[in-house]
């Protein structure tokens, strides 16, 4: 044994001189294996645009209620209050602001994607249920999955995509997601409405939404991955927050933060009215079914092609002013829409509704990403959900209330007062420069 001691160590040696030779002959050999995460949209390009397909089909789900269920209120199941027919909006809200936080609180402990095929599960009864239902009481409750459904897949292809994207492109990002997120709510309607002016409010025009339901499932369970990973990769060593401190900074702790959900929910609010008020004055200024379908496709067609620029630009010049224009922008339209008079002037109005809410919409998204941590921003931008959200309860509330007690001018020129001191409030609270990025990490 002592006389191979020797031998064992000249081998050693020999081995040692051989490895250093060849890391000096292969530099590459000397590093480790870079990791096969990479952050960017480029880098992540496929997987990036089926998200971005997946969450237009998402939109699509909603899109096709937008000219279809106030009509079936009105026509169908003759609701007569203005408060009784926006409770189909008031389910949808509380139902998808709740499932935006659940969709914050879980994506972290059951992934991005399982998060993702449960919304999808719960879109399926959708169409069905509008198909079938003999009272308002079935449409209301059609609208609670729907809302699960929003919430829960919306809430996690935004967060699949800001993992991917990583920091610098977070407004791009965004403004793409939204991109296909409402033009496909625009083109859901329009299509919705032409079928419901050729076949009838139902079932036809239904079907399409059984499509879209079983597309994205589908896509979704086939496609889809997993996007944590990038969420780690970006992370690093930053250490993690709970959710009831997420939750609280994300409400009103945190300026910036706090802004972002005060400004989001005024702005859904907005929505909300224009979800549910406009197509009856549309129909008491005597407009057919299908320029109702129009003019409320017009309006997250302008949102969702515009927020292919206002995303970007957010990237280059901060994002205080397009969130505080938009805003001021979206009371303008408001009070337009109170004004109008005749099909054309409600396009112009539902045109510049759309644009404001593409300034306003993907950029406050960045802004949540900008200060939250890897690490609980999907928590962060949960919350900020489900506040922005909240806003279709407040909104159609406020609406159908103010409409009943006095009219619906009045309760469009309330609301437009509100959505100017939003933006003048953004516009305080929210910083025009990137000191504020990532201040909580």
């Amino acid at each position: 044994m002592l006389a191979l001691a020797p031998f064992s160590s000249g081998s050693l040696l020999l081995v040692k001189y051989f490895l250093e030779y060849y890391r000096k002959v292969n530099p590459l050999a000397a590093k480790p294996r870079p990791s096969p995460i990479t952050l960017g949209i480029r880098a992540n390009l496929a997987q990036f645009a089926l998200l971005v397909g997946v969450n237009g089909l998402v939109g699509a789900l909603v899109g096709q209620e937008r000219s279809l269920v106030p009509l079936l209120g009105e026509r169908v199941f003759a609701v007569g209050s203005s408060t009784a027919l926006m409770l189909f909006i008031v389910s949808f809200g509380l139902a998808k602001a709740g499932a935006n936080l659940a969709a914050g609180y879980l994506a972290g402990r059951i992934g991005r994607k399982n998060v993702l095929l449960l919304g999808w599960i719960a879109g399926i009864p959708v169409p069905i249920a509008l198909m079938l239902a003999p009272t308002w009481t079935w449409v209301i409750a059609a609208n609670v999955l729907l809302g699960i459904n929003q919430g829960l897949a919306w809430s996690s292809t935004v967060v699949m995509k800001i993992d991917l994207a990583g920091p610098r492109q977070r407004g791009l990002a965004m403004g793409l997601n939204e991109f296909s997120g409402y033009l496909a709510v625009a083109i859901s309607a329009a299509v919705t409405g032409w079928l419901a002016a050729r076949y009838g409010l139902r079932p036809e025009p239904l079907f399409l939404g059984l499509v879209i339901a079983a597309l994205g499932l589908g896509l979704s369970v086939i496609f889809v991955k997993e996007t944590s990973a990038h969420m780690v990769l970006e992370n690093g060593k930053t250490a993690g927050k709970g959710f009831g401190e997420v939750a609280a900074l994300a409400s009103y702790r945190h300026r910036g933060l706090a802004a972002a959900s005060r400004t989001g929910l005024v702005n859904n609010a907005n929505d909300a009215l224009a979800w549910g008020l406009l197509p009856v004055v549309m129909v008491g200024q005597g407009l057919t079914t299908l320029q109702i379908g129009t003019v409320a496709g017009i309006y997250p067609a302008m949102w969702g092609i515009a927020q292919l620029a206002t995303g970007a630009l957010s990237d280059r010049i901060g994002r205080r002013i397009p969130v505080a224009a938009g805003m001021w922008i979206q009371a303008l339209a408001l009070l337009l829409f109170w004004k109008a008079s005749d099909f054309s002037h409600m396009i112009g109005a539902s045109a510049l509704l759309g644009l404001g809410t593409a300034l306003t919409y993907p950029v406050l998204l960045a802004v949540v990403g900008d200060l939250a941590a890897p690490s609980w921003r999907a928590a962060a931008v949960g919350v900020y959900r489900t506040w922005r959200d909240g806003g279709y309860v407040i909104g159609a509330v406020a609406a159908g209330v103010l409409a009943d007690l006095f009219s619906v001018g009045t309760a469009l020129v309330i609301v437009a007062l509100a959505t100017a001191l939003s933006g003048w409030d953004a516009w305080v609270n929210l910083r025009s420069s990137s000191d504020d990025l990532n201040s909580l990490v």
